[in-house]
């Protein structure tokens, strides 16, 4: 199931093909609120924690390590909400905002250091700065809130280049949908917010 094939003239495997068809459908489902969405995560998360394992994105396979716990109490706290009430989508205060910025950098330090010590990668700060900003993004997402999707547009983007070094053409591709479907996000949840 990892042996390369090629798609769209492009040399993949149909473990990354099938990761990226979940992934896709994940965010779109994100998109819209419907709580299937982290079915579908945990899903491709597992699946993409093998690609990325070949790949030795270290920091990315214990990404989706994470995406799976954050998707089930994302899944958890899309259904039950707070209370009676369901889960509402909303900002982040200006305080929260330096929470989310500090947390980011010290897991950036802490998993950049350990990747570079602990590891044969060879993308350690690349790999250490998106692996926190990613799990930053999937914790606000799990918490509805708007600015998750500032978050994924500005990692999605980084790791379209990311990817197309590591010559993960296909995932490239797929992260370059994400952050046309996370300014969709944005959009469609930016006028949630505003009622």
């Amino acid at each position: 199931m990892n042996e390369p094939i090629f798609f769209w003239s492009v040399s993949s495997t149909p473990l990354e093909i099938f990761s990226f068809a979940l992934s896709v459908c994940t965010v779109a489902l994100n998109i819209r609120q419907i709580h299937w969405a982290w079915l579908f995560s945990i899903l491709s998360s597992a699946l993409y924690g093998i690609v990325f394992f070949h790949s030795r994105l270290y920091g990315d396979m214990g990404l989706q390590l994470a995406f799976i716990l954050v998707s089930v109490w994302g899944w958890i706290c899309w259904l039950r909400g707070t209370g009676d009430v369901s889960l509402p989508v909303s900002r982040l205060t200006m305080q929260q905002w330096g929470a989310s910025v500090a947390t980011w950098a010290a897991g950036f330090i802490l998993l950049a250091w350990f990747l570079k010590v602990q590891t044969d990668t060879d993308v350690p700060q690349m790999d250490g700065f998106l692996t926190a900003g990613s799990l930053l993004g999937q914790v606000l997402l799990s918490r509805k809130k708007i600015e998750n999707w500032l978050i994924w547009i500005m990692v999605d983007l980084l790791y379209v280049g990311l990817y197309v070094y590591k010559n993960l053409v296909l995932t490239a591709v797929l992260y370059a949908v994400f952050v046309i479907m996370a300014m969709a996000g944005w959009r469609a949840w930016s006028r949630l917010g505003k009622e």
